[in-house]
């Protein structure tokens, strides 16, 4: 593919093209379960391959029932300054500014995944790729489209290689430096250290492997926290980890058996709505 003639202009054309769809099908900050529907697609697409999306997902929906929850406890936590009511307001908006925080994070992220996926999958094995997608990445993702092309599985070990340099990537080059930023924003101290110390448990996982942080912000321990997420998912068996996705209720029903073609609608529903928003000239 690299002679092709396909130009560095042309490739950035696509590259952009791939962001601005991602940017659609992102939605609003507050759009988790939209985003976990394409992530799901993603993962269908690759043909099981690329694990990351799939657990992303897991994440999304993990966290909407999170942020829900929050918002429940912080509220209760703020009537101890009920007698301050200008006090509880800005302790309750740095809570909701916090947790806004974390949901651009997860939105950012996803259009991080997606674009990089449809960027590489027509362009991945083209000079001056890697312009556009870091070239460990690039790797990566080539591997990944090279198995799907030839109708061959990646290995166990490829696999989670595959997730291990994109979920590293991720964590330091987005994830991390918006954590510490919302962190470090967030004045409410007791809320704080609560909010940094989540149990996380994905649908998938027993009860015993919930995975308990002691600081949410720091970088190496969501790594850690990540790869057992990934080892708990091999451990169950991907077709058990896709199916659990279910269980929190924030998928259409019949989702699964008409997967593709809820992805491909919404899709469809979302760039029309784009196009039809952008004035055209007269």
């Amino acid at each position: 593919m690299a002679g092709s003639g396909v130009g560095a202009g042309g490739l950035a054309r696509d590259y952009a093209a791939a962001r601005r769809e991602a940017e659609i099908l992102a939605g609003g900050t507050g759009d988790l379960a939209q985003r976990a529907l394409a992530y799901h697609h993603l993962f269908r697409h690759s043909g099981g391959h690329h694990a990351f999306p799939l657990l992303a997902a897991h994440g999304a929906l993990w966290a909407r029932g999170y942020f829900a929850w929050g918002a429940r406890a912080g509220a209760a936590l703020s009537l101890g300054a009920l007698h301050r009511p200008a006090l509880r307001r800005a302790r309750l908006a740095g809570l909701a500014g916090f947790a806004e925080a974390f949901r651009a994070i997860n939105r950012r992220v996803f259009v991080e995944v997606y674009a990089s996926y449809r960027f590489t999958l027509a362009h991945g094995e083209r000079a001056g790729a890697e312009a556009h997608v870091d070239p460990v990445l690039l790797d990566a993702l080539n591997r990944c489209h090279h198995a799907g092309r030839r109708m061959t599985a990646l290995g166990p070990d490829e696999r989670a290689h595959l997730f291990e340099t994109f979920f590293r990537w991720e964590q330091r080059m987005v994830v991390a430096p918006a954590v510490a930023a919302a962190a470090a924003g967030f004045a409410w101290e007791p809320v704080r250290r609560l909010a940094l110390r989540p149990a996380i448990r994905f649908a998938y996982m027993p009860r015993r492997d919930t995975l308990h942080f002691a600081d949410f912000a720091d970088t190496d321990e969501r790594i850690e926290k990540g790869l057992r997420a990934f080892a708990l998912a091999e451990a169950a068996g991907w077709s058990t980890v896709e199916a659990r996705l279910s269980r929190y209720g924030a998928l259409p029903a019949g989702f699964f058996a008409a997967a593709g073609t809820a992805f491909h609608a919404t899709r469809a529903r979302l760039v029309a709505a784009e196009a039809g928003s952008v004035p055209q000239p007269a």
